[in-house]
C-alpha cells in the first residue's frame, strides 16, 4: 500500500494534482483532518482493504494543532513499514495573489480582518513543517493545468519506485532560482551564446548553439565536473533514502547554456537511472507567455 500526502498553499494546483492521481487509480480524499491519517493508514492497509494506492490532500484547510502533528504522525507511519511520501506543490506569492485575483476565489485564510497576501504569508508558516518533509517539491508558478497534470503524471504516477527520480531543470537567475530545486549549480561564468546575433534568438535545443557550446573548453570541463560530482553524490542521497532529487542548472536567461547542459546531463545519466527527466523552466515561460 503507498499513501500519498499532497499539500501545498491554496492556488498551488493540489487539486489538479488530486484530479490526475484519481484518474490513474489513486484513492483521493480531499482536505482530510491530519489526526484522522493514522486512522485511514490502518483502515487502507487492512489485508481486506483492496486499497493499493490512496492520496490525501492536507492543508491550511486543517485544523492548525492537527498541522502540528503531522511530522510526528509521519514518523510514526514509516515506523510501520508504510510507503508514504509527501508531494508539496507551492508557486511564487505574486503568482497567488495573481490567480486568486483572476479566479475571483476566496482564499481560505481570508477574513474580514486578514487580506489576501496577510493570509498567503500565514499559510507559508503553517505549512512550514509539512514541506520541510516533502519528498518531491513541484514550482507550478509558470505551468499551466495541463503542464501540471504532466507533471504529475511523469514524476509521480510513472515513477518507478526501486530507485531515484531524477530531474534536470534549466532557469535563468533573473527570474530567480527554483523553490522546488534540492542542488544548484550556477553556470553563468561560461562563455555566452546570446552576444553571438545569430544564436540569440535559439535556444539549447538547438543545434547551432549546442554546436557553439561543445567548441567551448571551459563548457566541457565544467560539464565534465557536474557529471563527476553527481556520480559521485547522487548514490548517497539514494542511500539515505531520498525518493525524488531535482537538480537546478542556472544561467542568466535560462535559455542557452543551463538548457544545454541540463540536456546533456540528461542524456548522460538515462543509462544509469531508471528515472531521469528534464525542464527548461523560461522555455516553458515563454510557451506559456
Amino acid at each position: 500500500m503507498k499513501l500519498l500526502i499532497i499539500s501545498g498553499r491554496s492556488g498551488s494546483g493540489k487539486s489538479t494534482a488530486l484530479n490526475m492521481l484519481e484518474d490513474h487509480g489513486y484513492y483521493c480524499i480531499d482536505n482530510l483532518p491530519a489526526s484522522l491519517l493514522p486512522a485511514l493508514a490502518q483502515r487502507v492497509s487492512d489485508q481486506s482493504t483492496e486499497l493499493p494506492l490512496v492520496a490525501v490532500s492536507i492543508d491550511a484547510r486543517n485544523i492548525p494543532s492537527d498541522l502540528t502533528q503531522v511530522p510526528e504522525i509521519i514518523e510514526q507511519l514509516k515506523l510501520k513499514s508504510l510507503r508514504t511520501e509527501i508531494i508539496y506543490l507551492d508557486a511564487s506569492s505574486p503568482t497567488l495573489i495573481k490567480r486568486f485575483s483572476e479566479s475571483r476565489r476566496k482564499h481560505p485564510l481570508t477574513t474580514e480582518k486578514i487580506g489576501l497576501r496577510q493570509a498567503i504569508n500565514i499559510e507559508t508558516k503553517l505549512l512550514e513543517q509539512i514541506a520541510l518533509l516533502a519528498s518531491l517539491s513541484i514550482d507550478t508558478s509558470n505551468m499551466s493545468l495541463h503542464q501540471l497534470r504532466d507533471t504529475i503524471k511523469t514524476r509521480v504516477v510513472e515513477r518507478d519506485d526501486s530507485g531515484l527520480a531524477l530531474m534536470f531543470e534549466s532557469f535563468g537567475y533573473k527570474y530567480g532560482v527554483p523553490i522546488d530545486a534540492d542542488v544548484v549549480f550556477d553556470v553563468r561564468c561560461l562563455p555566452n551564446p546570446y552576444w553571438e546575433p545569430d544564436l540569440r534568438p535559439l535556444s539549447g535545443l538547438d543545434a547551432p548553439v549546442q554546436n557553439w557550446l561543445s567548441s567551448q573548453n571551459t563548457v566541457e570541463s565544467m560539464y565534465e565536473d557536474l557529471c563527476q560530482y553527481l556520480l559521485k553524490w547522487l548514490p548517497k542521497f539514494e542511500e539515505n533514502n531520498r525518493s525524488y532529487m531535482t537538480v537546478a542548472i542556472g544561467c542568466t536567461g535560462g535559455q542557452h547554456r543551463s538548457v544545454y547542459l541540463s540536456e546533456r546531463l540528461k542524456r548522460h545519466f538515462a543509462d544509469k537511472i531508471k528515472n531521469v527527466q528534464v525542464m527548461h523552466r523560461e522555455l516553458i515561460r515563454r510557451e506559456t507567455a
